[in-house]
C-alpha cells in the first residue's frame, strides 16, 4: 500500500529514516513547522528554518524516493512572545508562496493563552484568505477547554472547515472534533499520545471519514514507521483494506489537495546509497 505521512518532523530525523520509510511504502510526507527544543529569540531564525525545511529537506527526501512538502507557521509554543509572533507572521508571505509549501501549521494552543490566541487567529485568517490547508494543534493538557476554544475560533473566522485538520485528538475530545466538518487527526507515539490499539478503537467508534493518522516523529521517543504499525494492527483488528486506504492515503490526499501545490509524485526512484559513501 502507498502511504502518505501527513505530519512528520523530518528535520529531527536521520537519512536512515527516509530509507526505512521508503521500504515500508511511504511515498510522500508533509512537515509542519514546530518547536526546535528551545525558544527562538529572533524572527530570522524562524525564516532560516522555513527555508531549510522547504528547500534542503525536500531535496534530502527526494534522494531517497519520498516527495516532501511543508507547512509553515508561528507555532503555539513560541507565540507567547507577542512582538516576536507578530514579526514572524508579518514575514511569512514569501515562504507561503514557495512551491513546496502546501499550507499553514502547526497553529493553535499549547497553554490556552491570550498570546497564543492572537497568533492562532491571525494565521487562521491568512489561511482563509489564501484558501489553503491549515493544521491545528490541540494542547497536550486541558484538551477539553482547548478544543472548545479552538472550534469557536475556527467558526468565528469563517474558514471552510474542510481546509482545517484538528490534530492530536484523543478519546476525550474526538467526539467534539467530529461534530465539525474539519478533518480529525490522531498522532501515534510509542509512549505518549495514542497507541495503534487506541487508534483502531477510535476508528471503529467514529468511522474513517475525514480521519487522518500521523506519526509526527520528532525529537522525542517516536517512530517514523508508526503508520505502518497502525496499518498492521488495524488489519489484524478487523478493519477493511478500504478503511486502511482511506486513513493512510485517500483522506490525507484529499485534505492537502485543497492546495494547488500538492502534486505528489509517488514514483520517485531513490538514488543508489553507495554514492553517499566516502
Amino acid at each position: 500500500m502507498t502511504i502518505i505521512e501527513p505530519h512528520i518532523h523530518m528535520y529531527s530525523r536521520t537519512t536512515d529514516d527516509y530509507q526505512r520509510m521508503y521500504r515500508a511504502g511511504i511515498r510522500a510526507c508533509v512537515e509542519p513547522s514546530f518547536w526546535m527544543g528551545a525558544n527562538r529569540r529572533y524572527a530570522g531564525t524562524f525564516f532560516d528554518y522555513f527555508n531549510l525545511i522547504l528547500n534542503f529537506e525536500s531535496v534530502r527526501a527526494e534522494r531517497f524516493g519520498i516527495d516532501h512538502f511543508s507547512t509553515i507557521s508561528m507555532n503555539p509554543k513560541e507565540s507567547e512572545d507577542h512582538v516576536l509572533a507578530k514579526e514572524v507572521i508579518d514575514g511569512m508571505d514569501e515562504y507561503l508562496d514557495h512551491p513546496r509549501c502546501v499550507g499553514i501549521g502547526e497553529i493553535g494552543f499549547n497553554n490556552n493563552s491570550k498570546a497564543e490566541e492572537y497568533a492562532f487567529e491571525r494565521q487562521l485568517n491568512i489561511a482563509n484568505e489564501r484558501k489553503i490547508p491549515v493544521i491545528v494543534h490541540l494542547p497536550h493538557f486541558d484538551k477539553i477547554p482547548g478544543i472548545k476554544r479552538t472550534i469557536d475560533i475556527i467558526k468565528n473566522e469563517g474558514i471552510p472547515e474542510h481546509l482545517v485538520i484538528i490534530d492530536h485528538n484523543t478519546e476525550e475530545c474526538m467526539a467534539l472534533a467530529r461534530k465539525t466538518e474539519c478533518y480529525t487527526g490522531m498522532t501515534v507515539y510509542p509512549i505518549s499520545k495514542l497507541t495503534p490499539g487506541r487508534v483502531s478503537n477510535l476508528v471503529k467508534e467514529f468511522g474513517s471519514k475525514r480521519m487522518i493518522i500521523n506519526g509526527s516523529a520528532d525529537w522525542g521517543i517516536s517512530d517514523p514507521l508508526s503508520l505502518v504499525k497502525v496499518a498492521e494492527y488495524m488489519k489484524n483488528d478487523g478493519h477493511s483494506e478500504a478503511t486502511l486506504k482511506d486513513i493512510l492515503f485517500n483522506n490525507p490526499n484529499s485534505f492537502y489537495s485543497s492546495s494547488p501545490k500538492w502534486k505528489p509524485r509517488f514514483n520517485i526512484e531513490p538514488l543508489d546509497p553507495k554514492i553517499f559513501q566516502r
